[in-house]
């Protein structure tokens, strides 16, 4: 068997948000959620393939999540960055780059921030 990425999980402080977040900004749906002893957790992914995102709220801490220096980047694939950016940035959400296309890979990249700063990379592939 080939192995190959689950899933990810990251911290959030309001699970709710984060999932409008990834939800409603990029399109991923809701796969299912489970409550563990002082854990919420919804594991989000998209219809046609790829790797799952779950969310993880521990419901005991208020503080605000520390993100250190382990994970840089999240990467989402999108059909169209421009469109996804803006609507990002349309619901209030923080641009930390505009969509552009890289001379190096045939794709187009922004950048957004999440609810909880995580820095999320939209790529869009692009066939020249």
């Amino acid at each position: 068997m080939a192995t190959t990425v689950g899933q990810y999980c990251i911290n959030v402080t309001d699970l709710e948000r984060s999932i409008r977040f990834y939800e409603d900004i990029l399109g991923l749906k809701v796969q299912s959620r489970t409550e563990i002893p002082g854990v919420l957790e919804a594991v989000l992914a998209a219809d046609d393939g790829g790797g799952r995102l779950q969310l993880a709220h521990w419901v005991e801490r208020d503080e605000k999540i520390d993100h250190g220096n382990a994970l840089w980047k999240i990467y989402m694939n999108v059909d169209d960055c421009v469109a996804t950016h803006q609507r990002a940035v349309d619901a209030g959400f923080e641009s930390t780059m505009t969509p552009e296309r890289l001379e190096r890979w045939p794709v187009i990249v922004g950048f957004i921030v999440d609810p909880d700063g995580y820095s999320v990379e939209l790529v869009q592939r692009v066939n020249d």
